[in-house]
């Protein structure tokens, strides 16, 4: 229940944290991290529960703070509700923070119970961990593909591979990112909105990978910048003309160095996202800028949408341009597969497993 309750809200830089309050076998409180800066799983439980929280036991998926943010330390907060028990997920895996939150509330005389659904309970924080241990976002690499695997007809065609249901899909999956990313090209073909649309939720952060600043100033990006967040990551070589125009647009210009290539190193872009306050990003497009993130192992998540359709070997490229694996075994795959249909689309979603250097 608490795995269920964490998995609620958009907390994001904050991890996703879900806590539950039970006295006598009956639950007497729920919470979640609803977002950044409101009051913890752990005090939205509390509060619930009020005075039926003395004598209770606290379940929570995350180790209790210790140390004073934006809210006070959780670990007061249950010492002062007199419970007498708490069973944790995981411990807090920041390096940033002292911790001690388990210490503290056992040395207050409050039993504890550590590694309760420990592998559920560190899945719930696998972008937040990425993100506070390495410095780079969690990356989902998105896909819409014919069975053939192609992206677009030998025209350029590619509006739509996929269904509506899939494409709604992909919205849900928008509305619970921080960030979504494209390269130009698909920039310069689609003139994409990258916004949410048709379901509830809150736009993402809008980045294009963009080396030469090639983004129309009349692109729907630019030109709605100035209302949704909108970063351009460019080559340092960029004219700097080119930067002030989209600049006064409202459009956030980075600088960053480029790979052997000549396309924006992908590290270096994606620890620049992170400085930003991305988390988790959404890759949705082109296969050069997926073929980047995928050759540096950077992406985390799949999620590839199958059309049952066939566009030929003229059509272009595959979804992802690189050089690949030597042999199937070596390949990059999802370790455990969820496969779904969306209207007449497959969809196959998971997280990457890179074999072995």
């Amino acid at each position: 229940m608490a795995l269920e309750q964490g998995a609620l809200g958009r907390p994001s830089p904050n991890p996703h944290v879900g806590a539950i309050v039970v006295r006598n076998g009956i639950v007497v409180g729920r919470g979640h991290h609803e977002q950044a800066g409101n009051e913890h799983a752990e005090g939205g439980a509390l509060r619930e529960a009020g005075e039926a929280a003395r004598g209770a036991t606290l379940y929570v998926t995350l180790e209790p703070c210790n140390h004073l943010g934006k809210t006070p330390p959780c670990t007061e907060a249950l010492i002062n509700a007199g419970l007498e028990r708490v069973v944790i997920g995981c411990r807090d895996p920041n390096p940033h923070v002292r911790g001690g939150g388990i210490e503290r509330i056992r040395a207050a005389g409050i039993e504890v119970t550590l590694g309760v659904m420990h592998e559920e309970a560190r899945l719930l924080i696998a972008p937040w961990v990425k993100y506070v241990t390495t410095g780079f976002p969690y990356v989902s690499l998105k896909l819409a593909l014919s069975l053939d695997g192609r992206i677009a007809t030998r025209t350029g065609e590619s509006k739509w591979i996929t269904g509506a249901e899939a494409r709604q899909r992909v919205h849900v999956l928008r509305a619970t990112t921080d960030g979504v990313g494209v390269g130009i090209g698909t920039a310069i073909a689609d003139d994409p909105r990258l916004t949410v649309r048709d379901v509830a939720g809150k736009n993402p952060t809008r980045v294009v990978f963009d080396t030469k600043l090639r983004l129309a100033l009349s692109s729907r990006l630019a030109t709605s910048a100035v209302d949704v967040p909108t970063i351009v990551l460019c080559g340092e070589e960029a004219a700097a003309a080119r930067e002030e125009a989209l600049a006064a647009m409202g459009v956030i210009v980075q600088r960053a160095p480029q790979s052997a290539e000549g396309r924006i190193d992908a590290g270096a872009g994606l620890r620049l996202l992170a400085k930003h306050g991305i988390v988790t990003l959404m890759i949705e497009g082109g296969a050069e800028l997926a073929g980047s993130i995928l050759a540096g192992r950077f992406a985390d998540e799949l999620h590839a949408f199958l059309s049952p359709s066939l566009l030929g070997p003229r059509g272009r490229p595959g979804a992802v341009d690189w050089a690949g694996p030597d042999t199937p075994v070596n390949a990059p795959r999802i370790a455990n597969p969820v496969w779904e249909l969306c209207g007449s689309d497959a969809y196959v979603h998971g997280q990457i497993a890179y074999p072995n250097r």
